[in-house]
């Protein structure tokens, strides 16, 4: 098995066997004979947070294991390019000085900064040399109901202004009404517009309706070329939960196992305490195992777990809670 290398960052660097999912034809029946034992699936969730338990200097890794991998988040319509630059600086610098000093960590680094596609060129200019990629969410982000000329062109804008990353959003109608096809047809032009910049594929799940069309949505966009397949916009009224993850995740080893290529996964939303990031760190872990825990296949999509987590390190190391004002976002 190929091991990837990295940056003194900790960002993964391409390898020649490590290579990125080309997609494949569309097998529609491989995507209808995908099913989902809903029941089994949430009987399995509802053990996840007490399965694993790790305590003191094993926490404290793996929480800055879950910084590595955090998408530091801002899609707000008061931004500006004074808070993006401010929360860049967080993402070169996560955790103050003091707590990594006496951690013994040092280069730890988020994962990406994810902004709208005005803010790019900001985001670009404050991480200059820093090697955290831009991530920008693009196709008429959240509903991705905008003219689908517009939604292509807003791609190759977004890659044009620096963004190595673009988070995409697919049109729900095409899963709610089984037509793979045209959900297949969307996400590889998609992919063709995203050129050497990865794409994640946000599914929506909340407004997918079962857990079968989640599984068999999640297939087709890795058939279609994603290099990520991501739970949710954000601005849904349900985002990531455990279960929608647990399909997510066995979608993309059944993908694994079938083709030999990778796909990332990405939980966006609801996931703001420490506890949490641990729980789908062990999920990842016991399902598709240690390689998918490196930024170039796992990224959680959030802003305030980054300061629950730096809270949490700061008891590890001084025994005391601090006020939220002290691990400000921006």
């Amino acid at each position: 098995m190929q091991t990837p290398t990295t940056t003194a960052e900790g960002h993964q660097l391409p390898t020649a066997l490590e290579q990125r999912n080309p997609g494949m034809d569309l097998d529609l029946d491989w995507v209808r004979t995908v099913q989902a034992n809903t029941s089994a699936i949430e009987r399995r969730a509802k053990t996840l947070p007490g399965r694993r338990s790790v305590k003191k200097d094993y926490q404290a890794a793996w929480l800055c294991k879950a910084i590595s991998l955090i998408d530091l988040t801002t899609l707000s319509g008061d931004d500006s390019e004074g808070r993006v630059a401010r929360l860049c600086a967080k993402a070169k610098q996560p955790v103050r000085a003091d707590i990594l000093e006496a951690l013994g960590m040092t280069g730890l680094t988020t994962g990406a900064v994810c902004v709208y596609h005005d803010m790019i060129e900001t985001a670009v200019s404050s991480l200059k040399g820093s090697g955290i990629p831009v991530a920008a969410v693009s196709t008429g982000f959240p509903a991705g109901l905008s003219p689908y000329h517009l939604r292509i062109a807003e791609i190759g804008e977004s890659v044009k202004a620096g963004a190595e990353e673009i988070d995409i959003v697919i049109t729900r109608r095409h899963v709610l009404q089984g037509n793979w096809q045209a959900l297949y047809n969307e996400m590889k032009e998609m992919r063709e517009a995203c050129g050497d910049a990865h794409v994640k594929a946000i599914l929506a799940t909340g407004e997918l309706g079962t857990l079968r069309n989640v599984a068999r949505a999640s297939l087709v966009c890795m058939m279609a070329g994603a290099d990520f397949i991501k739970t949710s916009t954000g601005k849904e009224s349900v985002n990531a939960t455990l279960p929608v993850s647990l399909v997510m995740i066995r979608a993309i080893r059944d993908y694994y196992d079938r083709t030999g290529f990778r796909v990332g996964y990405k939980p966006a939303g609801g996931i703001s305490k420490a506890k949490d990031s641990l729980v789908y760190l062990s999920l990842i872990k016991d399902e598709l195992g240690d390689r998918w825990l490196q930024p170039d296949l796992f990224r959680f999509g959030a802003s305030s777990l980054l300061g629950d987590i730096e809270r949490q390190l700061e008891h590890h190391v001084t025994g005391q809670y601090s006020a939220n004002y002290r691990h400000a976002m921006a």
